[in-house]
């Protein structure tokens, strides 16, 4: 009989996936918000400071689309959630 020896520690590589997919909340243009509603709801949303949220509204105004969050799914849906308070459009996508 042939015993096989194991390590003790053994070394299991990341193959990607599960919790650390970065998912983005995507923020689409209309014309039925007022910019500064938008650019409140962002902070509202994200904790961001003013420039910022005006910077990510600025880019889905002349765009037509900006990336306003990234991270896991759950604070994702979080952040899109806030979002459509106020019934913005939007998408979360991988």
């Amino acid at each position: 009989m042939r015993v096989l020896e194991v390590p003790e520690t053994e070394v299991v590589e990341d193959i990607g996936g599960g919790e650390s997919h970065e998912w983005k909340v995507i923020l689409y243009n209309d014309d039925y918000h007022i910019f500064d509603r938008v650019v409140a709801q962002v902070q509202k949303a994200t904790g961001y400071p003013y420039q910022r949220a005006l910077a990510i509204t600025m880019e889905a105004h002349t765009t037509g689309r900006a990336v306003v969050w990234a991270g896991a799914i759950e604070e994702c849906l979080r952040v899109e959630a806030v979002l459509r308070e106020i019934g913005l459009h939007t998408d979360i996508v991988a």
